[in-house]
């Protein structure tokens, strides 16, 4: 079922997402060789409790932390433990909270210190898939038109979608309906309406779109352990156009 946000949830949802935006600003500042993926669990969490909010991601059953922390052919889901970030390592951090009953869910890629040029293009490719696909969440545009935006931005520049994982709508839940392929034909899927509000998440694969499960039964990597990244924003579709509500 499709929901629709008034005005006033829209401005709770931004409330919610830009905890969650203050969030990865900390943790982009603590992001160094040596840091564990558990020691920037534990600075989420700090911050999102201290903002009255609290962590979205274990009302998720079975999952256990505030963040999904994944390294370099890690794609998403990876679990917070004692593994140490490397310098040349690129780190995909996903972080939600909830806050009065509202949601926010936000992703970003991280270079760890001298990343290799391939690193550095795959991490521009991705965050140019998410501003394509942002620039596409228009009133009546079809959903698809937001897939193939997406898609086209990582064609371009030589690199592969994740087709087994989406994007998806958000609100009183951290996942509703619709769900937002980061691949499509324009001009397809539902016509996009205001107050219409979607988290868009482009992954980006350096190799190969095709990924595997490992057996802790939730971190994905890519199936030839290639790079991969994970950029992922809140758009409410407004009168006006697209509104990023996971930003400072």
């Amino acid at each position: 079922m499709i929901i629709l946000k008034s005005r006033e949830e829209v401005e709770k949802l931004r409330a919610a997402n830009r905890i969650v935006a203050e969030t990865m600003q900390r943790l982009k500042e603590a992001i160094a060789d040596g840091v564990t993926t558990l020691e920037l669990d534990r600075i989420a969490e700090e911050h999102i409790r201290k903002r009255g909010a609290a962590p979205a991601f274990p009302t998720v059953p079975g999952y256990n932390h505030t963040l999904c922390v994944s390294i370099n052919e890690e794609v998403v889901h990876g679990i917070p433990g004692k593994r140490m970030l490397k310098d040349g390592d690129i780190v995909s951090i996903d972080c939600g909270v909830v806050l009065d009953g509202f949601f926010g869910d936000h992703a970003w890629t991280f270079p760890v210190g001298k990343v290799s040029d391939e690193a550095k293009r795959l991490l521009a490719a991705g965050e140019q898939a998410l501003n394509r696909g942002t620039a596409a969440s228009v009133a009546d545009n079809r959903l698809h038109d937001i897939s193939a935006a997406i898609e086209s931005a990582a064609k371009e520049t030589g690199f592969a979608v994740v087709r087994e994982y989406v994007g998806h709508g958000i609100g009183r839940q951290l996942h509703e309906d619709p769900q937002v392929p980061n691949f499509g034909t324009p001009g397809t899927g539902m016509k996009l309406r205001r107050g219409l509000v979607l988290a868009l998440e482009p992954m980006l694969n350096a190799g190969t779109y095709e990924v595997t499960v490992l057996p802790d039964g939730w971190t994905v990597v890519t199936k030839d352990n290639k790079l991969s990244v994970h950029f992922e924003h809140v758009v409410a579709i407004m009168e006006n156009g697209p509104e990023v509500l996971s930003t400072l």
